[in-house]
């Protein structure tokens, strides 16, 4: 399996902009199918964003089309969720998360490598 470490979340204020990467290390990331959840205290994970072994597929959830961008270097072995007009309602700690495939983005089990997560915090 792949080993997956987050990095670059933190405090922000509403409007504010972010850059949150996932890191692999132990396999090529090119191999995997990769996304971003998020999760707050009490709820279940959440899908936000996915993209294919070669980016030409994306997918995001409706609750941040037009804010984030998920893209991958699988040179550098990382993948990236930009943010934007974040607003408080994105608090959630981040994951990235592999998959040789999926059938459906949001699908939990379709993911066999997950990573600690980055908390990020949006302020009003």
């Amino acid at each position: 399996q792949v080993r997956l470490v987050e990095s670059g979340g933190g405090p922000v204020q509403t409007g504010d902009s972010l850059r949150l990467s996932c890191a692999a290390s132990g396999r090529a990331l090119s191999t995997y199918v990769m996304a971003w959840f998020r999760q707050t205290p009490g709820k279940e994970r959440e899908f936000v964003a996915g993209i294919s072994r070669t980016s030409q597929i994306t997918d995001y959830a409706d609750s941040v089309k037009g804010r984030f961008t998920i893209s991958r270097d699988n040179a550098k072995n990382t993948v990236y969720l930009q943010m934007s007009v974040l607003k408080p309602e994105d608090t959630a700690v981040y994951s990235c998360a592999a998959a040789p495939m999926v059938d459906n983005w949001p699908r939990l089990s379709n993911y066999e490598s997950w990573g600690q997560g980055t908390q990020v915090t949006v302020s009003s």
